[in-house]
């Protein structure tokens, strides 16, 4: 479980400098940025869900990971 949520947040802040680049490159005119924000956080949503189900159905116990 663990490598998993490294794994993701590896990604959200991957997505995230990509939209900094595509922010910078562009001047903010491009629909690229909305894209790697829109993909940040739904990344985000779906870790949070997952990591709530975890704990729920005892894969992640009560003193921590």
């Amino acid at each position: 479980m663990k490598i998993v949520v490294i794994l993701f947040l590896i990604v959200i802040f991957g997505s995230l400098a990509s939209a900094l680049v595509y922010l910078v490159r562009n001047n903010g005119k491009s629909e690229a940025t909305v894209k790697a924000l829109t993909y940040r956080v739904g990344l985000s949503v779906v870790l949070f869900v997952l990591l709530m189900t975890g704990y729920y159905f005892g894969i992640i116990p009560q003193n921590g990971m």
